[in-house]
C-alpha cells in the first residue's frame, strides 16, 4: 500500500465525518505534518502520512514535540486500520 492511498482514506474518513482533511503546508518552515483534521465541535488534529512501516524524519519528529508542546495532537498514520482509531482521538480529546 502506498501514502498515497493511506491520504485519500483519511481524506474520505474526515469528509464522512463531516469534517475535513486539509493538505496543510507551510511555507519557510519544513517538516510540518501533511494534513490538518478539522472535525465537527472545533475538534482538530495534525496528520503525518507514511507508508506503511516507514518512520517520521528527525525534523519531523521535532516539528511533532513542538506542535504537542502547544497542546495540539500529532499522530503518524501509515495504516488505513489505524484512521478510525485516529479520528475517534481526535473526537475525544478535550
Amino acid at each position: 500500500m502506498r501514502e498515497k492511498e493511506i491520504e485519500a482514506a483519511l481524506v474520505k474518513a474526515a469528509k464522512e465525518r463531516n469534517g475535513m482533511a486539509l493538505k496543510f503546508v507551510s511555507p519557510g518552515m519544513s517538516g510540518v505534518p501533511d494534513r490538518l483534521v478539522l472535525l465537527p465541535d472545533g475538534k482538530l488534529g495534525f496528520i503525518e502520512l507514511k507508508a506503511p512501516g516507514k518512520r517520521m524524519r528527525l525534523l519531523q519528529e521535532k516539528r511533532k514535540r513542538q506542535l504537542e508542546a502547544l497542546g495540539f495532537l500529532v499522530f503518524c498514520l501509515d495504516s488505513k486500520e489505524e484512521i478510525e482509531v485516529m479520528l475517534d482521538a481526535i473526537v475525544q480529546a478535550a
